[in-house]
Order: structure tokens, then C-alpha cells, then sequence
């Protein structure tokens, strides 16, 4: 199983959101064992290696019935990368209300007319495979909840965002009130592995990493 980690934290591997995906990929390797290299981990780090600006060439190329598809290298890349994985793993924080803009360039050069969704009379269709997704959100406010003081733009925008190009196996982490201390923070985290394998979307990821490793296992005995 091949699982795409996406980090859009300007904090990289010090964000908590990082260290919860680690901990989650940890716990998808439990279920792969005894055979974890079963599952592979292909990290993307939007924050340390960040995507060029959408310039003219590309916005020319996207809107033209015979464009030059050499203005396409980044976003066939990014669209590859998803392409080639088995599931997605998200780590973003909330700025602002909404994604962060490097989390921004990234969506827009994977949603693309004609190669990651069809436009209809209905509205955009997705043209990718659906695979389970996990987004883990980390927020220094609280926008979900009896104790919400602000509104939360980023989850509605990125589940239909990755619905336009066929994910809809969405399943949303929600770290907040991380600048409100090392409880608060150790509550939200707590919450979030309660929510985590509780939902549908891990327990088919869990499932997978299962099968994964009985094939692995099987691979080897046959060739032993």
C-alpha cells in the first residue's frame, strides 16, 4: 500500500498535525505486521519545497482547446503523485479561516478541466479513483464545537474541493486550541485518536494494510 502524505505546515516535522500523521502511518504499519514495508510512505512538503505561482503560460494552457501541455509538468507531477497512491494523508493548518496558501497552489494544480474532473451541465464531475483520505487540521483557535469563536471556511472548501475530482472517502481530524497549552493540546490529540478509529475511513485503510500484508506474507512464502 502506497500512502501519500501532503504537509502544508510551515512548521514541517514539528507541527503537531505532522507528528499525529507519523503516529497514524505507525499504527497502519501495526496492522500491516509482521509485514510492514507492505506499506510505503510518499511525503510531499508543500512548506519546504514550495510550488511555483500559477503564472500566465499555465492559465493560458488550462483554457485553450490545444494547449501546450509543457505548462503542465508541475500539475502532472502533483496529479502522479496522487495517481500512483492507495490513500492520502493531509496534514494542514487553518489560516485564516481556510487552507493555507501553499495548500491553495497545491489544489490548484491538481484540479484540472479535462484531466482530474469533467465540467457538466450538473457541475464538475471527477475523473479520479476514490481512495480514503484522512485531513488532519491544526488550529491555535477553536472553530468547531460548543466553544467555537471563529468560523471554519477550510473543511467544507477542501472536502468539496477533493469531491470535484472524485475523493469523496474524506474523513476530518480536528487539532484545535493548540496555542491554549500542553493540556489543551493533549486533549485535542486524545479526541482525535478516539474519532480516528472509530470512522469508517481508517478502519478501511486498517482493512487494506491487512490485506497488503497477507499478500506481502504470501509473495514471500511462494518464493521461499
Amino acid at each position: 500500500m502506497r500512502i501519500l502524505l501532503i504537509n502544508a505546515s510551515p512548521h514541517g516535522e514539528a507541527s503537531h498535525g505532522y507528528r499525529f500523521a507519523d503516529e497514524i502511518v505507525g499504527m497502519l504499519h501495526g496492522h500491516a505486521a509482521p509485514a510492514a514495508s507492505a506499506i510505503t510512505v510518499v511525503e510531499r512538503d508543500l512548506a519546504a519545497a514550495p510550488l511555483p505561482p500559477i503564472a500566465r503560460d499555465y492559465a493560458r494552457a488550462v483554457t485553450s482547446r490545444a494547449p501546450d501541455t509543457a505548462h503542465f509538468d508541475v500539475s502532472e507531477q502533483l496529479i502522479g503523485e496522487i495517481e500512483t497512491t492507495d490513500a492520502l494523508i493531509i496534514n494542514t493548518p487553518m489560516h485564516n479561516f481556510t487552507v493555507p496558501a501553499a495548500l491553495k497552489l497545491w489544489i490548484d494544480y491538481t484540479l484540472r478541466i479535462h484531466r482530474t474532473f469533467a465540467s457538466t451541465p450538473e457541475g464538475k464531475v471527477g475523473l479520479m479513483r476514490d481512495r480514503p483520505t484522512i485531513v488532519i487540521v491544526g488550529s491555535g483557535g477553536v472553530h468547531s464545537g460548543e466553544r467555537a469563536r471563529q468560523t471554519d471556511f477550510l473543511t467544507p472548501y477542501l472536502r468539496y474541493a477533493l469531491g470535484s475530482i472524485g475523493i469523496h472517502s474524506v474523513q476530518f481530524l480536528l487539532l484545535q486550541g493548540l496555542v491554549m497549552g500542553e493540556a489543551t493540546v493533549a486533549k485535542a490529540l486524545d479526541a482525535a485518536r478516539v474519532q480516528l478509529t472509530g470512522d469508517a475511513v481508517f478502519v478501511s485503510l486498517a482493512a487494506q494494510a491487512s490485506r497488503c500484508a497477507r499478500t506481502a506474507a504470501g509473495s514471500t512464502a511462494r518464493s521461499a
